[in-house]
């Protein structure tokens, strides 16, 4: 996942990871017949994540980039200008109330990667507790939010998105401050971006990010429990950190 709620831009640089590029997207990615909760499970926890070409495209490809982007947990950013607007309380934050709102706000773009398969398959791993959301909202309206899967200790973001400034940053925010409070030792955003270099996203090597995702999901962790803080304690905890 960008983290942009689009993974078009990338695929130029999923075939330079890779190497070459049958059926349009990328070698070394790897195709399945049927995509199950248990098989994304077991995806994530071998380092893979998936993606489809387009909205439409049935094949649902399986992606192990050389370079992975993260979140060191304690080194994401805030600037001056986004914490500002964190204290001006115009936005509410919820966590896990409207799931597929926030995946119809991800898909809600000209190109994306989730197609019926995998919007399916998210679907029934938030049933199963195994999926979460992030919303942010502005009165009754959702405004931005993001989506991802729990394991163990390891949280593998997989889209977000933005109705109003910033939102999506506001929703990173909160989801880091959640993840260090619940004990999650990864946070993976599968490529970097500009963007989420802003925000203090690093890349580093496959064999570097499997070293951590084999420590994590041998961690126990809870995206549940943490209470959702007010603006100004988020804020305290995370720039006392980053």
């Amino acid at each position: 996942m960008t983290f942009t709620g689009s993974r078009a831009g990338c695929r130029r640089r999923l075939i330079k990871d890779c190497g070459g590029a049958p059926a349009g997207l990328a070698s070394g990615a790897m195709t399945y017949p049927e995509v199950t909760p248990e098989l994304l499970l077991r995806g994530y926890a071998s380092g893979i994540f998936p993606m489809a070409e387009s909205r439409t495209a049935p094949a649902v490809y399986w992606v192990d980039p050389t370079l992975r982007g993260i979140f060191p947990l304690n080194g994401f950013h805030i600037s001056k200008s986004l914490a500002r607007r964190i204290r001006r309380d115009e936005v509410t934050i919820s966590v896990d109330r409207d799931f597929e709102g926030v995946i119809d706000g991800c898909a809600d773009r000209p190109d994306t990667w989730i197609n019926p398969t995998l919007r399916r398959a998210y679907s029934e791993l938030f049933a199963a507790g195994a999926a979460h959301s992030l919303e942010v909202w502005r009165g009754k309206a959702l405004v931005g939010g993001v989506f991802g899967i729990a394991l163990g200790a390891g949280f593998f973001g997989e889209s977000m998105f933005s109705r109003v400034t910033d939102a999506s940053k506001i929703a990173l925010a909160y989801l880091v401050d959640r993840l260090r409070q619940g004990g999650f030792t990864l946070f993976d955003t599968q490529f970097l971006t500009e963007h989420l270099a802003s925000l203090g996203a690093i890349e580093i090597p496959r064999d570097h990010y499997r070293a951590l995702l084999s420590d994590a999901i041998l961690r126990d962790a809870d995206f549940a429990a943490p209470d959702i803080p007010a603006a100004q304690e988020m804020l305290q905890r995370m720039t006392h950190t980053s």
